[in-house]
């Protein structure tokens, strides 16, 4: 009998943190001279990380949050909010999903210590890095 394993990525493995601020969305009305790209990268940054569904929906809420308090306008920011909660499910195949620096595989899963000191590194050296931000934060 012949076994052949083949190697996989692993989904331990965690890319390194990427923007793109507010992804399909705007990040700013200049006729209004609201920004809330700022909302959007802290957004990004815990969905890049991901966890469990809980830990999404409060980062989805605060998402919410963020973005009335820049704009006093509860259409923009509910807009906001009902965009990520319906299109950045772990389970679509796209760039900006939760949990988007792991592998697809992911889905909602509890960081470990070891993927907690992982997520710190790659967050301390995207923050030390000469990379120009998407916003100005």
């Amino acid at each position: 009998m012949l076994v052949i394993f083949t190697a996989c990525k692993s989904s331990a493995e965690l890319k390194p943190f990427t923007s793109d601020g507010c992804s399909l969305f705007p990040n700013g009305l200049k006729m209004t001279q609201h920004d809330w790209c700022d909302c959007c990268f802290k957004h990004d940054l815990v969905y890049w990380r991901g966890g469990t569904a809980k830990q999404r929906a409060s980062a989805d809420l605060e998402l919410r949050e963020c973005v009335f308090n820049k704009t006093h306008n509860s259409v923009s920011a509910d807009l906001m909010f009902k965009g990520v909660r319906v299109g950045d499910s772990p389970y679509f195949y796209t760039g900006y999903r939760w949990g988007y620096g792991w592998s697809y595989d992911r889905k909602y899963q509890v960081l470990t210590a070891k993927e907690n000191t992982l997520v710190a590194q790659l967050s301390a050296s995207y923050f030390s890095s000469a990379e120009k931000l998407v916003c100005e934060i």
